[in-house]
């Protein structure tokens, strides 16, 4: 088995190296390098790759890469050493893989451009994609309900809450600076701001609230499974539908990325299977 791509299947599947899986998870990433393995070799084997010559300096940089994410040349060589891998072997390896990038990306390059009548019908087929529901600019002050401290109690937080949202309604400049002070989520460091949310991202209670203030006005205080908040609608962005102009560019990208794949995939279907020999050579 070919380490690096074994620890590659590892890396991509559970986060994990090779000798930190269990033994059902080793069989997995085993089956997925297996594949990997494969695919890669049948590409290789392909006369598109015979005239692809990858540059040494363009193997250096995605070895430079993979050495970056290290710290120092103990740490960096214990990974190798964990891994049955040498800095030769690493090389080799991302050898084979910038050279299959290579093929592939050739390969796709061949593939048919979406035109204008193609993005028009995409457009007006699939009008869901290009609605944008309403979102609002929003932060908040939490004060949390907590039976075990006195200053938590339920009448305690809401008589809390009451106050800081009597003082906002008088001066909003102040919510940055009281959310800091009172605020009892960690948003109380960015001033209290939970940035720009759209319906169903926030407790339901919230959500009601929030989608019924007008922009830069404060909410009442309002109750949620976690205590009691003071919203700020900041900014109001309405729903609207993109146009075909705005829409087109995505479009284009979106319709070429597929005829990309496609190109990619039946060119790799049209490659020959490997025999059983060349299999158990290139496993050693």
């Amino acid at each position: 088995m070919n380490p690096y791509i074994l620890l590659r299947a590892a890396l991509a599947l559970f986060k994990k190296s090779p000798n930190e899986l269990n033994p059902q998870q080793l069989a997995q990433a085993t089956k997925q390098a297996q594949k990997e393995h494969e695919l890669e070799q049948r590409v290789l084997n392909s006369v598109q790759a015979a005239m692809v010559i990858i540059p040494t300096a363009e193997i250096q940089d995605a070895y430079q890469q993979v050495r970056s994410r290290y710290e120092d040349e103990a740490s960096f060589a214990a990974v190798l050493a964990n891994n049955q891998l040498t800095i030769d072997s690493l090389k080799d390896a991302l050898h084979r893989q910038v050279k299959v990038h290579t093929v592939l990306e050739k390969i796709a390059a061949g593939a048919e451009k979406a035109n204008d009548v193609e993005i028009e019908l995409f457009y007006y087929n699939h009008p869901e994609k290009f609605n944008r529901q309403e979102q609002r600019e929003v932060a908040h002050i939490l004060i949390s309900i907590n039976p075990d401290y006195p200053e938590n109690s339920r009448a305690n937080s809401l008589k809390r809450a009451k106050e800081i949202c009597a003082l906002l309604k008088k001066d909003l400049s102040q919510f940055a600076d009281l959310a800091l002070k009172h605020s009892e989520c960690p948003t109380a460091l960015q001033g209290g701001t939970l940035g720009t949310v759209g319906r169903g991202k926030l407790y339901p209670e919230l959500e009601q609230v929030l989608f019924e203030l007008s922009a830069n006005a404060i909410s009442e205080v309002v109750e949620s499974e976690i205590g009691f908040h003071v919203l700020w609608c900041k900014k109001i962005y309405p729903s609207y539908t993109m146009s075909l102009k705005e829409a087109h560019p995505r479009i284009r990208q979106s319709l070429q990325d597929r005829y990309r794949m496609q190109k990619q995939r039946q060119w790799i279907a049209s490659l020959p299977a490997l025999t059983p020999q060349i299999k158990e050579h290139d496993y050693v």
